[in-house]
């Protein structure tokens, strides 16, 4: 009988404060039922071992990375919708640095990762409709450009990549900036 209290959502959302605390990967099973006092085995009642539990926190990341991109752009267009998710996924990754690992895991073949996956996917679509972005081999290269520019700050700035003494928010505004620059002027508006 599971233990009273325990559930797979009660012990998902344990992994994600286990996680954020000591990265994906020192989480364990193990851990994870001292941390409710419970035996190992009771954690089986809930998930399917560990590669279940990761799988579960890959979902959970990316919907609520797509929630927080969907709040933050929702009434939002052109430069100031680019600002806002950027401000979004930059607060995501600091917020839950072990989550966002997960962010950058294929899990190919699991449907509900990809559903949560889509929503991002369909904000960053969205956005960059309001730049005139919007033939499927543009979208596809403005979200990499995208992804790539946030996860490169957010990835050197979680680092501790940015020792020099200049304001990293400001610094991150010109970045933003800059996006914005390179989307008003992505190269297939000028196609003939």
């Amino acid at each position: 009988m599971p233990r009273a209290g325990l559930s797979t959502e009660v012990v998902v959302a344990e992994a994600v404060r286990l996680v954020d605390e000591v990265g994906p990967e020192r989480l364990t099973l193990a851990a994870l039922a001292q941390r409710f006092g419970v035996a190992l085995p009771s954690l089986y009642k809930h998930v399917g071992g560990l590669e279940d539990l990761h799988g579960r926190l890959a979902v959970v990341a990316a919907r609520d990375l797509g929630a927080a991109l969907r709040r933050a752009a929702t009434g939002k267009a052109g430069a100031d919708a680019t600002a806002a998710i950027a401000a979004a996924y930059r607060r995501y990754a600091g917020d839950h640095p072990g989550c966002y690992g997960y962010l950058l895991r294929p899990r190919v073949g699991d449907a509900e990762h990809a559903r949560a996956s889509r929503e991002i996917l369909d904000v960053l679509d969205d956005v960059l409709a309001g730049y005139g972005i919007d033939r499927d081999e543009d979208l596809v290269d403005a979200a990499r450009l995208l992804r790539s520019l946030l996860h490169g700050w957010v990835a050197l700035e979680t680092g501790g990549g940015f020792a020099m003494a200049r304001s990293v928010d400001r610094s991150f505004e010109r970045l933003v900036g800059a996006l914005d620059a390179a989307l008003c002027d992505w190269p297939s508006k000028h196609a003939p």
